[in-house]
């Protein structure tokens, strides 16, 4: 596949060409419409509450439904991607979700809302499986990491830009002409993720030099298939699908649920919760890419792979705690650091452990791992919602939800 030479600038951590990054940028592209089209609801609550008469149980069941659905969608979209491959795969979820994103805007009532969230959230269950397989075939074991930690972070560029955007959008039109034009523009990806992707070594623009480095560490069963219950019944998939339930509920939670704790908490509204969630989500940023950068470097440095990952996470696990007291703060900003610091290592510790199936599993079997991890933290988003309704109809306080 390559001249020594090649080979040598290659595995000197070096290589010929970096076009891998240039499919590192198209899924961030790719994930932050996807959480500009997620986050919509929470941004537009206030003003959906007050269209539509909803309750806060109300509202808890449209998340709830999106949450069940992106449960069953991401078991079955990780093992259809597997199949399909992550070209295929990811543009049948893309056009999915953005078809049920823009559905959103002709619905009159709580129970069209719920189905147009439930199909989005079928749709939107495939991002991820698709994502992380592209990086387990684009990226060698070193990188990873740090290309997980980039991509992630789309995810907090779409939480900026949907409190700058969104706002203006329903206050010159209309929410419901939001989710047009969202839905909309966002269909230019899916023309460049189609034209542009393929794997490495079917690609025109990656050199043989390139190609080597990403395949550095490649498996010796490249094409081993392997079956649902042999992935199953191994237990790093539990492991994974264990801190999956209990991790992914508390970024459900920031998304859909934070401009409500600043409206109700500081008296903020459509107009003036923009920075504040711009500033969590710039911290989030930061934190998704450090987090990837660290264990990456740790990796780079000779460090086994188990411990930089570990490592990395249980740092990161600590620097949560400190959400216990935001409620507790009277300065709104004081209290947006605090909210921040938690969300930024939340990201930084998901990078790590998003990373974990393409280190663990042969590729084929990568999309199915993901899968039953997003399935698992989808269920406990479910418990989540359920619990943030009934407490906040109930008590009337964030406090019992930022101690969960």
């Amino acid at each position: 596949m390559t001249d020594r030479s090649g080979a040598r600038g290659a595995m000197s951590g070096d290589p010929a060409g970096r076009y891998r990054w240039a499919i590192c940028a198209l899924l961030f592209a790719a994930t932050a419409i996807n959480y500009v089209d997620r986050q919509m609801i929470g941004v537009l609550k206030p003003t959906l509450q007050k269209d539509l008469g909803w309750s806060e149980t109300a509202y808890a069941d449209i998340v709830f439904w999106f949450q069940a659905a992106y449960a069953i969608g991401y078991l079955s979209f990780g093992r259809i991607i597997d199949r399909l491959g992550a070209r295929i795969g990811y543009a049948v979820t893309f056009t999915i979700w953005t078809l049920s994103h823009m559905a959103h805007g002709l619905v009159g009532n709580v129970t069209q809302f719920a189905l147009a969230r439930f199909s989005l959230g079928l749709g939107e269950s495939g991002s991820f499986p698709a994502s992380l397989k592209a990086v387990s075939e684009w990226f060698p074991q070193k990188e990873r990491a740090l290309a997980v930690g980039l991509f992630n972070a789309g995810a907090n560029v779409g939480a900026i830009l949907t409190p700058l955007i969104v706002p203006a959008i329903t206050l010159a039109w209309g929410w419901r002409m939001a989710f047009f034009i969202t839905g909309g523009v966002s269909l230019i990806w899916l023309a460049a993720w189609l034209a542009q992707y393929r794997r490495p070594e079917r690609h025109k623009r990656v050199t043989p030099a390139e190609l080597a480095y990403i395949r550095q560490d490649a498996p010796a069963v490249e094409g081993e298939k392997a079956s649902f219950g042999r992935i199953l019944l191994t237990r790093e998939t539990w492991a994974y699908a264990l801190v999956k339930f209990l991790t992914d509920p508390v970024w459900w939670l920031y998304l859909f649920w934070l401009p409500d704790f600043l409206h109700k908490t500081y008296g903020l509204d459509l107009k003036s919760f923009g920075p504040p969630l711009v500033a969590v989500y710039v911290l989030s940023d930061i934190g998704s890419v450090l987090g990837g950068w660290g264990s990456s470097r740790l990796v780079a440095k000779g460090v086994s792979v188990n411990r930089a990952r570990k490592t990395a996470m249980f740092i990161c696990a600590l620097l949560v705690l400190p959400i216990v007291f935001a409620q507790f703060v009277s300065h709104l900003w004081l209290a947006v650091l605090i909210v921040g610091v938690a969300a930024a290592a939340h990201q930084a510790y998901s990078a790590n452990l998003m990373t974990l199936p393409s280190d663990l599993f042969p590729r084929a079997a990568v999309g199915t791992v993901v899968g039953i991890g997003g399935t698992a933290g989808a269920v406990g988003g479910m418990l989540m919602s359920t619990y943030s309704g009934y407490i906040l109809e109930t008590f009337h306080s964030y406090q019992p939800i930022f101690v969960i």
